[in-house]
């Protein structure tokens, strides 16, 4: 068996979090994801804290670059560019998560490229854009929570706006360039022809409003916040008490309200007339809160998370350390030991992606690791790799 994206080269101009998260999806399926940093230093989340393992990696490096190569070139350098379309003539894609005027400046782009690889794939990520008034902003995801919306869509009603607890835009837009990438690297293979695609940040933010987005641009409506984050129309659908915390409820489809209601020892409130639609019990939405945090409230989160098992769908309320000691985790296989040198190995979570032949675990690249074998499976030699180096482009 072979990995599905074994035989795909991905060349990637990337930085912080978003592009890193996105080709590593692709690395874990095989392919070959050659990470370009600059020679002084390198993507700067080589540095980020606070942890670090005990060769002095950043722990938050690896958690985004797993199974990559590593090139040091400068891209401004005439010689840097230079090297970069003899490696982006080998290459299925380039693709990049660097403010929306930089791919330009840089040659990142097909009009760039196309010379060097008529098939050549050029995918980009940004804050906003490549064009428009906001091409040269900087741009996070915080930012892009604020200004969608989802900080309005987040939290309890009397409290603050708050953001949702992961950057979960950069890792949203860093799937969406993987897609984009592998897109178009679809259409260049039937057609011969490569192109530039684009992504970004905000526009990922934005798109995934979703049914929210629709109520307002048709009906008028404006979601709010909710209490005990319910579903915006379904009920049962939010948190309630049991005997020792919490437990989150939902009830998404009609079969299970009588299925909830007979696990209850409630047979009676599935037959109310109050309740026996999703509308009649959104009207009724803070009685059958009063009516299930009584109910539940006499017995533990896990004896009724014993109880509902496969029957109704339900979880506990697990800060981080819960979730990843959990043993639907640890017992089936979802940490994974990655060797790195001078450290022993690390623990980690395996790709979400399974195949039938597992994904490499390799850690993240030492910087510049693969830049002499790199350069010499594209003509260079023992001397020109030497003149590079003392010209600071590697």
């Amino acid at each position: 068996m072979t990995h599905p994206l074994q035989g795909v080269r991905i060349l990637t101009v990337e930085q912080y979090g978003a592009g890193p998260f996105g080709t590593m999806w692709l690395a874990d399926q095989g392919a070959e994801v050659i990470k370009i940093e600059p020679p002084d230093g390198g993507d700067f989340a080589r540095a980020l804290g606070p942890y670090w393992f005990k060769n002095g990696d950043s722990q938050w490096f690896h958690a985004y670059n797993r199974n990559k190569k590593s090139l040091t070139l400068d891209l401004k350098a005439k010689a840097g560019k230079a090297a970069f379309r003899k490696l982006a003539a080998t290459a299925d894609a380039v693709v990049s998560n660097l403010r929306g005027d930089v791919p330009e400046k840089l040659g990142l782009t097909y009009a760039h490229l196309k010379a060097a690889n008529p098939k050549l794939v050029c995918a980009h990520l940004s804050a906003y854009g490549r064009s428009g008034p906001r091409a040269a902003w900087p741009g996070f995801d915080y930012l892009m929570q604020a200004e969608a919306g989802w900080f309005s869509l987040t939290g309890e009603p009397d409290n603050p706006p708050t953001r949702f607890g992961l950057s979960v835009v950069d890792q949203m837009t860093g799937l969406a360039l993987a897609y984009a990438a592998l897109a178009g690297i679809i259409r260049a293979r039937a057609s011969g022809e490569g192109g530039d695609l684009d992504v970004s940040l905000f526009d990922v933010a934005l798109s995934n409003l979703g049914y929210p987005a629709i109520w307002y641009l048709n009906n008028g409506f404006v979601q709010k916040r909710l209490a005990r984050s319910a579903h915006p129309s379904l009920t049962p659908c939010q948190l309630y008490t049991t005997a020792d915390g919490w437990i989150y409820l939902m009830c998404n489809k009609e079969t299970f309200w009588p299925i909830l209601c007979k696990a209850l020892g409630r047979p009676e409130w599935a037959k109310d007339k109050r309740f026996k639609t999703f509308k009649e019990r959104f009207e009724n939405r803070p009685l059958i809160q009063d009516m299930l945090d009584k109910a539940l409230s006499a017995k533990t989160t896990a004896e009724w998370l014993a109880e509902f098992a496969g029957t109704v769908p339900a979880a506990p309320i697990l800060d981080v350390k819960a979730a990843l000691d959990n043993p639907f985790v640890t017992d089936a296989g979802r940490l994974q030991e990655i060797p790195l040198e001078g450290h022993g190995s690390y623990r980690y979570i395996r790709p979400a992606v399974q195949a039938a032949e597992p994904a490499p675990a390799r850690p993240a690249p030492k910087l510049g690791e693969h830049t002499r074998a790199l350069l010499k499976e594209i003509g260079y030699d023992d001397a020109g790799i030497e003149k590079l180096r003392r010209e600071k482009v590697i």
